[in-house]
């Protein structure tokens, strides 16, 4: 093996009825004589042949000429589009609802093809492991209501897979969502924030690899949900670990690189239907009657208003949550819980004043994170849930179920899995997949201690 190895890397940040975006870059590791690799931190990528600044994301310089080519479930070619400037391409011309696969080639060679090497905790290297099924399947028609989704929910994530750790489950988990992928119709993930922490603390302050550079992200990201990315598409929120209220660096402009947040989001911004500066507002349709709506709960430091009542943004909110019940489905997710029991963080301040907006739209349930648990509460037929331990969790039992109006709770490990079918909402919080591939549902717990373990079930 030489001195530097590059493992390369494919994902779709983002899919529509007619059209898909097709990314690629790598990561580069040094090797030393015994077989131990070290990733190559952004700074050193000088080094590497050829020499290069960054190695992944919407400005990352090419690795070459591409192309990307599309086909049917015949395996007959139905599109292809070619770059030389960048390392993503939007493939047009798409029927929607319709399973495709795709392959990625850069300079006539096809990328990623054949074994891959993925990170072993373990051994301290890349290990010959998994081999990417790069398919994917388009979204409906946007004025057609469609009868059934099911997508899921991650939140407080990016701990990272460097080492083997007894709190850190955020491998684990991810295994759970590649196995929910293959087991379901699972059409795309939504983020509650913290997408990447910082490596390390100084004088009790997270710093360093807090996600403000490409190579932050093997370990929080890329790697852990390798074999999820490159068959559907991710739709992030930022979290206070994201922003520059917890850690010493702000980490907004790599998040919106590494998940192409502008490039797939400039049409919706014209449209009213983004915003962005200062923070990450968008909201998207899956066919005509289920709307997510993505608000930004953080702030740009610890002494000021947090991003959704900053004046860019008003309107965006406003117009979010009309006074309608269309569409049927009408579904916020950002970091800050408006409910939350604790133990470490609860109700959030200022968010009250978003309830009355929820409650003219409509809307039935959120999704937020930040507490390292989970956690369901209902407040006026508006059902609020807390899934921020996809990573690690808090083992300390919440101590504010009444004010937070605490239906269920637990400590576990989870991911949300949830299906809307018609007028119904199913929710389940699925945990670590064991030594089968069964997906299990965690045990919740009532406050006062019965435990329950069947799925939440939510009716418009």
């Amino acid at each position: 093996m030489p001195e530097f190895h590059a493992e390369p890397y494919i994902y779709l940040p983002a899919i529509s009825h007619k059209s898909v975006l097709v990314a690629w870059g790598a990561f580069y590791f040094r090797v030393n004589s015994s077989g131990e690799m070290k990733l190559v931190d952004d700074s050193d990528l000088k080094h590497v042949h050829p020499p290069r600044r960054d190695t992944i994301g919407a400005r990352s310089a090419p690795y070459g000429p591409a192309r990307v080519e599309v086909f049917d479930a015949s395996g007959a070619g139905v599109a292809v589009s070619r770059t030389e400037g960048t390392n993503h391409c939007w493939v047009t011309g798409l029927q929607p609802d319709t399973e495709y696969s795709y392959r990625v080639v850069v300079k006539d060679e096809e990328w990623a093809e054949g074994v891959r090497w993925d990170w072993s905790p373990a051994k301290k290297a890349l290990v010959k492991a998994g081999r990417y099924d790069n398919r994917f399947r388009t979204n409906p028609e946007p004025d057609t209501a469609t009868a059934s989704l099911t997508f899921a929910v991650i939140g407080d994530f990016g701990v990272g897979t460097r080492k083997e750790s007894q709190d850190r489950r955020q491998q684990q988990v991810a295994n759970a969502l590649k196995a929910a992928l293959d087991q379901h119709d699972l059409r795309f993930v939504l983020t509650t924030g913290d997408n990447i922490y910082a490596g390390k603390k100084f004088l009790g302050i997270p710093v360093g690899d807090t996600g403000d550079e490409d190579d932050d992200w093997f370990f929080t990201y890329f790697q852990p949900y390798r074999y999820v990315i490159n068959r559907v598409c991710v739709y992030p929120s930022i979290g206070n670990h994201d922003a520059g209220e917890s850690e010493d660096n702000d980490d907004r402009e790599q998040v919106e690189d590494n998940f192409y947040v502008r490039e797939r989001m400039a049409a919706d911004a014209a449209a009213g239907r983004a915003s962005h500066g200062p923070g990450m507002f968008y909201r998207f349709r899956y066919g005509s009657n289920i709307e997510f709506v993505c608000l930004d709960t953080s702030k740009e430091n610890l002494f000021v208003e947090r991003l959704f009542e900053h004046p860019n943004h008003q309107e965006f909110v406003e117009t979010s949550f009309p006074p309608a019940n269309t569409p049927a489905w009408r579904i916020p997710f950002c970091h800050h819980p408006p409910f939350s029991a604790g133990p470490r963080h609860h109700n959030t301040k200022s968010m009250e004043k978003l309830i009355p907006l929820f409650r003219r739209a409509g809307v039935r349930a959120l999704f937020s994170g930040h507490e390292h648990n989970f956690q369901h509460s209902s407040v006026d037929a508006i059902h609020y849930f807390v899934s921020g331990a996809a990573g690690k969790f808090r083992n300390e039992v919440p101590d504010q179920f009444d004010t937070a109006h605490t239906r269920s709770w637990s400590s576990s490990c989870h991911f949300l899995l949830v299906r809307i079918d018609g007028d119904t909402m199913v929710v389940r919080a699925v945990g670590e997949l064991g030594s089968t591939a069964t997906l299990t549902d965690i045990p919740r717990f009532v406050p006062g201690g019965a435990t329950i373990s069947e799925p939440m079930v939510i009716q418009l």
